[in-house]
C-alpha cells in the first residue's frame, strides 16, 4: 500500500513549566492574559506531524512517502529519516525560508501551551500530488495532516479530483481555519483523525452532527489520551480500543503523531480497525515515554512482547506476520 504523508515537517522546540498553566490564569481577566513562564528545560527535536507520522510507519518497517516544504537547513534532518525507511524524493526545498519551528510549553500536567512558525511550510502549497503518484506508479492514500491551510486544502482537491482516498488530520489547524475549509477538508476522507476535544471542535466549527459527519466520512478515528481510541463507523457500534500500559510519562508531544503512524501502518498490512487502533497505541506509548516525536526505538521483539501483554498472544501473532521494527 503506497501512502503519501503530507504535513508539517519542523523542529520542535520543547520547554517544561513546573507548575501548572491553570494556576496563573485569572477567571475575570481571561479576556487580556499576559503571562511569562520561567522554564526549566529546553530540548530541541526533529518534529513536525508529517515528519514524525513518516519517521513512526518507517520504524515499523514501510516506507511512507513525505511530502511537504522545508528549508536548505533540511540536510541532516532528510538523512535521519531515510536512515529510518522515509522516502523524502517528493520534499520540496525551499530557495528562501528555513524550516518551519515549533515551541511547546508543557506543564506538570502534561498541558501544553504552543506557537508554530511556519518558515518553508508556507511553499507547501505549491505541492502537486501528481507527479509523486506518477514516480510511484499510484498513490492508494494520501494523509492531509496539519500543514500550510492553503496546501492542504490544495492536497484535499487534488486528491478528490485524481480519485486518491485521502484521510483527514486537520487537529492543529481547527483553531485557525474558518468552518467552510474545515468542511472542505473532511467531506469525502476515507479516515478523519482527531482528539476527543477536536472532535467536539470540528462538530462545533463546521454545524455538523457526529452522525451528520459519519455520513461524509468513511472511519472515524478519536484518540481519547489515557482512555485509548474509539473508531466509528456509519450504522456501526462505536469499536473502542484501550490503551496500551506505558513506562512512564516524559512528554506529549508527538503522541498523536505516533497513532497515526501505527494505524496506518496495520491500515497497510490489511488488518482490523481494531488492530489498527491497536498498533497505533502502543506506538504512541512509546513516543510518550520520551521528550520529542522521534526519539523513541522500536524493537522487533519489545515491540511485540509489549503488544502480547496489552491485546494478547493471538492478536500479537496477527501483528507479527507484518511488522518489521527498525531495531532487532
Amino acid at each position: 500500500m503506497r501512502i503519501a504523508v503530507t504535513g508539517s515537517i519542523a523542529t520542535d522546540h520543547l520547554m517544561t513549566f513546573p507548575g501548572r498553566f491553570g494556576d496563573q490564569l485569572v477567571a475575570d481577566q481571561l479576556d487580556r492574559v499576559s503571562l511569562s513562564f520561567l522554564v526549566d528545560d529546553l530540548q530541541v527535536r526533529r518534529g513536525g506531524c508529517a515528519a514524525n507520522i513518516a519517521f513512526g510507519m518507517g520504524c515499523l518497517g514501510l516506507s511512507p512517502v513525505l511530502v511537504g516544504a522545508v528549508g536548505a537547513d533540511f540536510a541532516d534532518y532528510r538523512s535521519w529519516l531515510e536512515r529510518h525507511g522515509v522516502d523524502c524524493e517528493s520534499v520540496y526545498v525551499s530557495e528562501l525560508h528555513h524550516t518551519a519551528r515549533f515551541l511547546c510549553t508543557t506543564d506538570e500536567d502534561h498541558n501544553q501551551i504552543a506557537s508554530f512558525y511556519t518558515g518553508a511550510m508556507a511553499e507547501a502549497r505549491l505541492i502537486e500530488l501528481g507527479p509523486i503518484a506518477q514516480r510511484l506508479g499510484g498513490l492508494d492514500l494520501v494523509l492531509i495532516s496539519p500543514n500550510d491551510p492553503e496546501a492542504m486544502l490544495r492536497h484535499t482537491d487534488e486528491a478528490r479530483q485524481r480519485a486518491i482516498p485521502f484521510a483527514a488530520d486537520p487537529s492543529q489547524q481547527l483553531a485557525r481555519m474558518p468552518s467552510e475549509q474545515i468542511r472542505e477538508l473532511i467531506d469525502g476522507a476515507a479516515y478523519l483523525f482527531g482528539n476527543d476535544y477536536e472532535k467536539g471542535l470540528i462538530e462545533q466549527k463546521t454545524g455538523w452532527s457526529d452522525e451528520e459527519i459519519l455520513d461524509r466520512v468513511g472511519v472515524r478515528v478519536t484518540t481519547l489520551g489515557p482512555k485509548g481510541v474509539v473508531i466509528d463507523r456509519k450504522g456501526e457500534p462505536p469499536l473502542h480500543v484501550p490503551p496500551a500500559p506505558e513506562l512512564g510519562k516524559a512528554d506529549p508531544t508527538g503522541v498523536g503523531d505516533a497513532f497515526r503512524s501505527g494505524f496506518l501502518a496495520a491500515l497497510a498490512w490489511g488488518l482490523s480497525l481494531e488492530r489498527c487502533g491497536q498498533v497505533g497505541n502502543l506506538t504512541a506509548t512509546h513516543v510518550l515515554e520520551r521528550v520529542g516525536g522521534q526519539e523513541y526505538e522500536l524493537g522487533q521483539k519489545v515491540f511485540l512482547e509489549r503488544f502480547a501483554a496489552a491485546y494478547g498472544a493471538e492478536a500479537a501473532a496477527e501483528v507479527a506476520q507484518h511488522v518489521k521494527c527498525h531495531h532487532a
